[in-house]
């Protein structure tokens, strides 16, 4: 696993981050002060680079939180159509239903009109009907006088003849009354269904011209939700691909940390350093590869050949937090 990052770390810093690759050189060849400005520039170069990465990534972060806003100013827009719309539909339906009451109130006030007229007329019929029929009663049974009184003796109903015939009368005017207010109700039967088609005309003619305004507004509705949620398939993206960057970046740290924890590990160096500061861990990992760098080089010599000089170990230009990298002379 160490190999694996060691590997990655140096795939990292030389493709990822174009960084000039070093000529090899035998250790025993360049001097220190050589191998530490080398060292030195290439530090120097990745920090150039991871700060030319950072100020890109928040630009990109700067224009989705511009991007983000103007989602939300057209989110609130739609918002002010959506409660207009709400708006106008409540105003239609107070239109409609003060159209409905005025129509009852004229059915109410044309049916108290013809009732009230109706009624005058029939009394004024009535009267001059009983008087006719009075008259003509009179004249036509004056000869069925004793007829009447031989009745009258006979059924004991009535008090006298004229009771009687008034009996008559009355329920002779009511037929007459009653079909009188049959044929005027048929009258106004079909005044009503007339007025009530011309209502149901001018409704109809109203409701179909909100009808229309309606289905345009839908239309709008629908426009205005396709671009909503083009909007937020589009910021979705954008967070998936803010979140991948940011799980790389803590996949980074994480094997910095790993590096970190194994070379401090295995070197047996104080680790007074705190988690979150990746760049002090990996100025610790760079101190401890150049130890071990000085070791090997260090040791090579001895294997080899005759033996040669010691050399002193590589140094970085960050303060060490560790008072050295060297291995205790029983691990060298």
């Amino acid at each position: 696993m160490a190999f694996d990052l060691e590997e990655y770390l140096r795939t990292a810093f030389r493709d990822k981050l174009r960084l000039q690759t070093v000529p090899v050189w035998d250790g025993a060849v360049l001097l220190p002060s050589t191998r530490l400005l080398l060292k030195r520039r290439e530090v120097a170069e990745v920090e150039r680079v991871l700060q030319s990465q950072r100020e890109e990534f928040q630009q990109r972060m700067e224009r989705l939180e511009q991007r983000r806003q103007q989602l939300g100013q057209r989110k609130d827009q739609l918002r002010d159509v959506v409660l207009k719309f709400n708006v106008f539909l409540k105003a239609a339906a107070a239109r409609q239903e003060r159209a409905l009451r005025r129509v009852e109130e004229e059915r109410a006030r044309a049916a108290g009109q013809g009732a009230e007229a109706a009624r005058l007329r029939q009394e004024l019929t009535g009267l001059l009907q009983r008087r006719e029929h009075l008259a003509r009663r009179l004249r036509s049974l004056r000869g069925f006088g004793d007829y009447l009184q031989g009745v009258l003796a006979r059924t004991e109903q009535f008090q006298d003849v004229p009771a009687m015939l008034a009996r008559f009368g009355v329920l002779a005017g009511a037929r007459a009354a009653l079909a009188q207010q049959a044929e005027a109700g048929q009258e106004r039967l079909a005044q009503g269904w007339a007025r009530l088609r011309q209502y149901q005309e001018e409704a109809s003619s109203e409701l179909l011209r909100t009808n229309n305004e309606l289905t345009q507004l839908h239309a709008r509705l629908e426009a205005a939700r396709h671009e909503v949620l083009q909007g937020e398939s589009c910021w979705a993206h954008v967070q998936s691909t803010a979140t991948q960057k940011t799980l790389l970046l803590g996949q980074i740290k994480l094997a910095v940390l790993n590096l970190f924890q194994l070379a401090t590990a295995w070197l047996k160096v104080p680790t007074d350093i705190a988690l979150e500061d990746t760049e002090a861990q990996l100025d610790t990992v760079l101190l401890c590869m150049q130890d071990l760098t000085a070791i090997c080089a260090e040791l090579r010599p001895r294997q080899m050949g005759p033996c040669s000089p010691r050399l002193p170990a590589a140094t970085s230009m960050h303060p060490r937090r560790h008072g050295g990298a060297r291995a205790p002379p029983s691990q060298e």
